[in-house]
């Protein structure tokens, strides 16, 4: 009897065993997919319910999800313009140390974002601005810092007012840039003798943007420390990023006019209330970015194709399972995103995608049983040409996860995708 008993016992932990349930994995399949009708006015185009993804501000950081904004890092190389005497600018190790000074004082502003001193007593956010400069040398030339020499006796002065004026001027560009096409060209230049000379010509620090490179001038003639010169070149590549003088129809709202022009902060009237510190007004601090400032220049760097995008490391390209992405309340994605790890939404996770999303090689979105995906009239790829596996559905107890379509999302790029025609078929 006893023995029947233990066969009983063995046999009912078996059955309890085999009948429990399985975590199932797959990638999506057709059948997989909800639809959701898109409400949309009539005679306009389902594009138009994209609209978000021309909206500087679904850019802006999102300080309870920081790493759903991947740090972006501008590729930057310098170039000290002299005469053959050496005796017009830094040179040398001086130089280098400068640039080395400069780059860490220009990327402290931009980890140390300020409040805005206007409108007074403002209470605009202050987000962080997710970018920073990396010096880049050419990759196959040995001892190459990044940091270049020309002594050119034509070439080298810069005169930023008069009618010999130079500042626009881009033939020492012509000659002596490097890596165009995906390097931000810094060019610190010597203010010509003659200016110097006269008395109503001021050799300050100064800077221009002529689209795709920077030029600046002063440096040398003040012999001021290197970090006095960040909010120079801060302003500078500003306007190569999207942004315009704050005071001159930015476009951004949260950017008040600096009526007064105050340089510096007194105390004394009027500057004692109405100096700024934001990066694109006219002053000494330049250590203030708005939200919608912020928002401008993510922007720019999301537009594929553009040079200013090009600048960027390409960091989304490969996979770095260090910088995954887990979802774990609702979100939604209304700006375009280049992703760097893996992206896995909960159970309980809710994950809305209105605009462009790149996922790096062999990267994967997984959806745990119980988490939804929203895809709504997005695009998801891999911004290199490279292949991404696609999204692992993943089911337990009869719970899985969900997928939903909104309009026409497209997937490309993708190692286990379904067939477009099995798609369409099930969206009818």
């Amino acid at each position: 009897m006893r023995n029947i008993y233990y066969i009983f016992v063995i046999f009912s932990s078996f059955l309890t065993v085999s009948c429990a349930p399985k975590l199932q994995v797959w990638y999506l399949k057709a059948e997989d997919i909800q639809r959701q009708p898109i409400a949309i006015e009539k005679n306009k185009s389902t594009y138009a319910t994209q609209s978000n993804c021309f909206d500087v501000l679904t850019y802006t950081p999102d300080t309870a999800h920081l790493s759903h904004t991947p740090m972006k890092y501008v590729r930057v190389n310098f170039h000290w313009m002299n005469t053959r005497d050496s005796s017009r600018n830094y040179n040398g190790q001086e130089a280098i140390n400068f640039t080395r000074d400069l780059l860490v004082a220009i990327n402290k502003d931009l980890e140390t974002n300020q409040r805005m001193w206007l409108p007074r007593g403002n209470e605009t956010q202050v987000l962080p601005t997710r970018y920073r400069f990396v010096l880049a040398p050419v990759a196959n030339i040995a001892n190459d810092k990044g940091i270049y020499f020309h002594y050119d006796e034509e070439l080298s002065p810069y005169v930023h007012k008069g009618k010999n004026a130079n500042l626009h001027k881009r033939e020492p560009i012509n000659k002596y840039g490097i890596q165009l096409d995906s390097v931000l060209n810094i060019f610190i230049m010597p203010h010509h003798p003659d200016s110097v000379k006269s008395k109503t010509y001021g050799a300050y620090g100064v800077g221009v943007s002529l689209g795709d490179v920077v030029k600046a001038a002063g440096m040398f003639e003040n012999k001021g420390a290197a970090g006095n010169y960040r909010g120079i070149f801060n302003h500078e590549i500003g306007h190569i990023f999207g942004l315009y003088h704050a005071w001159y129809g930015d476009d951004c709202a949260d950017t008040p006019d600096h009526l007064n022009n105050c340089w510096t902060w007194t105390p004394e009237p009027p500057c004692d209330t109405t100096a700024s510190n934001n990066l694109m007004d006219y002053n000494a601090y330049q250590n203030a970015w708005s939200p919608c400032q912020i928002g401008k220049i993510h922007y720019a760097m999301a537009q594929e194709g553009t040079l200013a995008r090009r600048f960027l490391q390409p960091n989304w390209c490969q996979l770095h399972e260090d910088r995954n992405i887990i979802i774990r309340d609702s979100v939604e994605w209304r700006g375009a995103k280049d992703l760097e790890g893996n992206l896995t939404i909960v159970t309980g996770g809710v994950l809305k995608i209105s605009c462009r999303v790149s996922l790096p090689a062999n990267a994967k979105i997984t959806l745990e049983p119980g988490a939804t995906l929203i895809l709504d009239n997005c695009r998801l790829h891999n911004a290199c040409g490279d292949r991404w596996q696609g999204i692992e559905i993943q089911e337990f107890a009869k719970q899985k996860g969900k997928v939903i379509f909104i309009g026409e999302p497209k997937l490309e790029n993708v190692m286990n995708i379904i067939a477009a025609e099995d798609v369409t078929s099930h969206m009818k």
